[in-house]
């Protein structure tokens, strides 16, 4: 799918991937409509790529429908917005499970559910979703996160199914470790010395790909990691053994004190 005039809605734009995202579209010529909860951070941001800030916060149910409203006519969706829900799950209060299922899960599906049908009717669009590798295997600490993403990589795969033959596609960006923006960068955890990191622009170009290629799926890591996370899918209890030998739990721990405020 071409993107040059076609206009996308973009979630999570107040984040570091979001913005790397957005510039990655807007050199492709898109109309941006940005969304978040801070208007302060998404203001500077759409003017600097031509795009309009729409402030929504997505843990709010009642939000989908005003902000689908305001996008007005989507050809393409990148929902981006997330929670970290990394940490034990014990550590949890209900209404901070219910704050990460809302804003990772119920928000991409129903915002999905809502654009997809006029997109269907035009005969094209694209719905992208950033996942993330703890949707494939989940490591200590990620209990509630993975479960959010691995529902994200069942719902798009399935819809994908859904929509095929419609001209709307569908696809899922997997990011592992990014460096200098987005959650795991703002955390401050430090990991071993073998486990290698992307960029923002990484991932930003692996939306593109997405969306111009139609691509299903898309990993966003180095290889290794990519092997170990795509291991870990099949044979999830021995990998999760050796991750508590090279140390996961104390990469985990660091990663959930650094994100605690966001919960």
């Amino acid at each position: 799918m071409e993107l040059s005039g076609r206009r996308v809605l973009l979630t999570g734009a107040t984040g570091g991937l979001g913005h790397a995202i957005a510039r990655a579209l807007h050199g492709r010529g898109a109309d941006l409509v940005l969304t978040g909860r801070r208007a302060d951070v998404l203001e500077p941001l759409a003017a600097e790529v031509g795009g309009r800030a729409v402030a929504a916060d997505l843990a709010d149910p009642a939000a989908i429908g005003p902000l689908v409203d305001a996008a007005g006519d989507v050809d393409v969706l990148v929902a981006n917005a997330a929670l970290p829900g990394s940490g034990p799950v014990l550590e949890y209060e209900p209404e901070q499970i219910d704050r990460a299922l809302t804003v990772n899960l119920r928000a991409p599906m129903q915002l999905a559910r809502a654009l997809a049908e006029p997109m269907v009717a035009r005969g094209n669009g694209h719905l992208v979703f950033v996942s993330s590798l703890s949707g494939k295997a989940a490591s200590p600490g990620s209990g509630i996160y993975s479960a959010t993403k691995f529902g994200l990589r069942g719902f798009a795969l399935g819809l994908r199914e859904d929509l095929h033959g419609t001209g709307v596609g569908v696809s899922t960006i997997f990011p592992g470790f990014i460096r200098g923006a987005g959650m795991f960068a703002e955390s401050g955890a430090r990991l071993p010395r073998f486990a290698g990191t992307r960029t923002p622009e990484d991932v930003a170009a692996a939306v593109l790909q997405a969306i111009e290629r139609g691509t299903a799926e898309i990993d966003v890591a180095p290889l290794s990691i990519r092997l170990g996370a795509a291991l870990g899918g099949v044979v999830p209890a021995p990998v999760l053994a050796v991750q508590r030998r090279l140390g996961a739990h104390r990469v985990s721990a660091e990663i959930a004190a650094g994100q605690r405020a966001k919960r």
